[in-house]
């Protein structure tokens, strides 16, 4: 499990990377907001759970839930020392799954982490299954299934059409796709790569991939799956 800390004071940060990786999590561990904005973009298909302080130097953790939340449906935590309603409330209609004000116990902080790894992990075992006309994608698998039939998908095609999957109906750019397909073993995605990888989905999931119904191109903008 990875963990992402966007946290100002190094004092209670170290003491919350230390704590954390007591109990076997792996952690990130950013000071400042637009270090954090990086890692999200560059890793959220990585991170299992992220911890953001409210107020930090060059930014707010609300907007770094909201780019989160844009980018996947991973589970945040705010760390906060701001309890009023007005604030907890604004977080959590962000869709933060949790909000604890400092000071805090380390105990009852983690208690609260894994409560909500355990309710993430739950809702993506119900949500297994994700079905796009004669389509199914059977993510405990990591499989793709046409008409029943497995597809045989090379590991970054399955992270492409997975990333479509998970955006259905909305349209991705090329820019959004690059910068969410990049291979963690450090391995460059371009342009060029890209548009080879679509031609080879369509060919592998389409009926007539000249004539796309599943991946379709939206002319000056990007691509869509789903209506």
């Amino acid at each position: 499990m990875k963990i992402l800390i966007v946290e100002d004071d190094r004092t209670i940060a170290s003491g919350l990377e230390y704590s954390l990786q007591q109990e076997n999590y792996e952690t990130i561990l950013c000071h400042h907001a637009a270090e954090a904005k990086q890692v999200i973009t560059n890793q959220i298909d990585s991170l299992d759970l992220c911890l953001f302080d409210l107020s930090l130097p060059d930014g707010s953790g609300y907007d770094l839930c909201s780019l989160v939340k844009k980018l996947s449906d991973k589970p945040v935590i705010f760390l906060t020392a701001f309890d009023d309603e007005v604030n907890v409330v604004m977080g959590l209609d962000m869709g933060a799954d949790d909000y604890i004000t400092k000071p805090f116990r380390i105990r009852e902080l983690l208690s609260r982490i894994k409560s909500v790894l355990r309710r993430y992990n739950k809702q993506i075992q119900t949500n297994s299954i994700i079905e796009i006309k004669n389509i199914k994608v059977n993510t405990l698998e990591g499989k793709i299934y046409r008409d029943g039939s497995e597809v045989f998908v090379t590991a970054l095609e399955y992270r492409l059409f997975l990333i479509f999957a998970n955006h259905i109906g909305q349209v991705l750019t090329r820019s959004q796709l690059l910068e969410r397909i990049w291979d963690v073993a450090g391995d460059f995605v371009n342009d060029n790569t890209l548009t080879v990888y679509i031609k080879r989905l369509r060919e592998k999931l389409e009926e007539d991939p000249q004539n796309p119904i599943i991946i379709k191109t939206v002319r000056g903008m990007g691509y869509k799956v789903g209506d």
